[in-house]
């Protein structure tokens, strides 16, 4: 096989795996492309064994997620990306091992974080709570 035959084969391999948009064994999803093995999940595309993700893209074992990309064993994470094996994250990028941070990035094995600096629980939840009234009003 030449490399010029090589290279033409895989870009038409990767631009059908980029075109396909059928989901394979997922039960009660709705308006998902290309997930695999999902349940009740909406609106989401390349997600791999989510469960209850809204908006969300190229996830796997994830659950209850919204308006995020690139999860992997998240739970209840929003607009989030790159977060691994952490949950109820806001805004938070490429944090690993993490519960109850918002707008934080980097972050390792840490809790109850507001901009990379850490909170007691009621300080957190206080903050938290007035930040979210702030931003849907």
């Amino acid at each position: 096989m030449e490399p010029s035959e090589f290279e033409t084969k895989l870009k038409r391999l990767l631009d059908a795996a980029r075109s396909g948009r059928e989901n394979a064994a997922c039960v009660a999803c709705t308006d998902c492309e290309g997930c695999v093995e999902c349940t009740f999940s909406s609106r989401s595309k390349g997600l791999l064994r989510c469960h209850y993700c809204v908006e969300c893209e190229r996830s796997v074992s994830s659950t209850h997620c919204r308006a995020s990309k690139d999860l992997f064993s998240c739970t209840h994470c929003e607009s989030c990306e790159r977060c691994v094996q952490s949950s109820y994250l806001v805004r938070c990028f490429d944090c690993t091992s993490s519960s109850y941070c918002y707008g934080c990035v980097g972050l390792v094995g840490r809790d109850f974080h507001i901009l990379n600096e850490p909170y007691s629980r009621s300080e957190y939840f206080a903050i938290t709570a007035k930040l979210k009234r702030a931003t849907r009003g």
